[in-house]
């Protein structure tokens, strides 16, 4: 027993100088994030993002983020690649330092893929910019006209963004502006398929990039567009057979626009009679430019009863083109000068016998007035220099295979 009572004696002599030994030794302290070992707390780092709101300066921006009006003259001073007077309202701004201190590093959005970096250093603000990268892939879509092309591609291409979508649309409609009016010709029941490249930037923007081939059917016709690019170094579009798409006219005076009235027999708006219609009208706002739909000569500009400020071109063979109802027309446009393919000749206006804004366009072979759209018809342009054939006859092949395989595989899929 007496054995037992000395080692209990013992176990409670350890037991107390242990809780002691805890009770006197001091916590050792939490480390807490921003702080070190030694106690010292390092700053935390700050960033705001903010943005030009219009009418402000970019030095009243850093002055709002922290800066004082000389130091954000200095950092300015580094910023050379940006014109104070050409800033975009809007441009985002990101201003970056150490909690408690004025900020030490700015970043300046002056594009989508586009970074202007300036950083204080013991010298001073220092400069750099940064381009962020795009990836680039290739998608095929697949449509048919119902209503019109726009509401076609809104269908076919729901994947990329409203305004990428209607920049495909703008693409597929210039690349066939000498074939096709986008406005007039099209068909319910039109179909077409369109290789293009899609480009991937920044905080997932999207883009179109080159449309590399496009087919579009109407009826039992396809015609076929194949981007090739010559030894010149510049990318054009040529059919199956290799005639180039660029042909004597454009289709239409206007770029892609809704048409409010076709040719043949309607009602006149003001003399509320029938009568023969001898043009097509084009419905666009005021001012929208108007195109020569060929190389000529302008033989006339100025009034003309019923159709107010006209312009009339003529081209070889015979053509004369009429744009009507105009609001004015172009700088240095007059008889006798000579115009080129697709130059503005004039503005829409609703000048003469007009009830709203749009261009009365006709066409005039040896005098006649003549239906625009038949009158126009082209079976294509030149074709491909022979030492050019090989190589497109390997990139037509591999075009419209894919255009092929994507469209049987988006057939199989609905």
């Amino acid at each position: 027993m007496s054995g037992w009572r000395a080692r209990l004696g013992v176990y409670t002599a350890v037991a107390l100088l242990t809780w002691g030994a805890i009770a006197v030794m001091r916590p050792i302290p939490e480390k807490r994030a921003g702080e070190v070992l030694t106690g010292v707390r390092t700053p935390t780092w700050l960033e705001h993002v903010d943005s030009l709101s219009r009418g402000e300066t970019l030095s009243g921006l850093l002055s709002r983020g922290g800066l004082s009006s000389e130091e954000a003259s200095r950092a300015l001073d580094a910023a050379s690649v940006i014109d104070p007077r050409r800033v975009p309202a809007g441009m985002r701004v990101t201003l970056g330092g150490h909690e408690g201190s004025s900020p030490s590093k700015i970043v300046f959005q002056l594009a989508i893929d586009r970074l202007l970096h300036l950083t204080k250093t013991d010298s001073g603000w220092v400069g750099r910019e940064e381009r962020l990268p795009w990836t680039t892939d290739t998608l095929v879509v697949r449509g048919e006209i119902a209503r019109s092309l726009y509401d076609a591609f809104d269908d076919a291409a729901s994947s990329l963004p409203p305004g990428a979508r209607a920049e495909l649309a703008w693409t597929v409609a210039d690349i066939y502006e000498y074939r096709l009016d986008m406005s007039r010709d099209l068909q319910p029941g039109d179909a077409f398929t369109v290789l293009f490249e899609r480009e991937l930037g920044p905080r997932g923007v999207v883009r179109v990039g080159r449309v590399l081939a496009a087919d579009y059917t109407s009826g039992r016709t396809t015609i076929d567009a194949i981007r090739y690019e010559g030894s010149d170094g510049k990318g054009r579009y040529y059919d199956a057979t290799g005639k180039s798409l660029q042909a004597m006219f454009l289709r239409a005076p206007v770029e892609f626009r809704r048409i409010s009235s076709v040719f043949g027999m309607r009602r006149h708006p003001i003399l509320g009679v029938w009568r023969a219609h001898r043009g097509t009208d084009y419905a666009a706002s005021s001012g929208t430019p108007v195109r020569s739909i060929g190389d000529g000569i302008v033989v006339h500009a100025g009034r003309m009863r019923g159709y107010g400020n006209v312009v009339d071109v003529r081209h070889a063979n015979g053509f004369v083109s009429r744009y009507g109802h105009l609001r004015g027309f172009a700088r240095g446009v007059r008889s006798g000068t000579r115009v080129a393919i697709g130059e503005t000749v004039g503005y829409v206006g609703m000048t003469g016998l007009a009830t709203a804004p749009h261009l009365h366009f006709e066409v005039l072979v040896r005098g006649v007035q003549q239906n625009p759209r038949t009158a126009l018809a082209s079976t294509g342009g030149a074709p491909l220099a022979s030492a050019d054939r090989p190589a497109f006859d390997r990139m037509r092949e591999t075009y419209l295979g894919m255009l092929q395989r994507a469209s049987t595989q988006l057939s199989d899929s609905n």
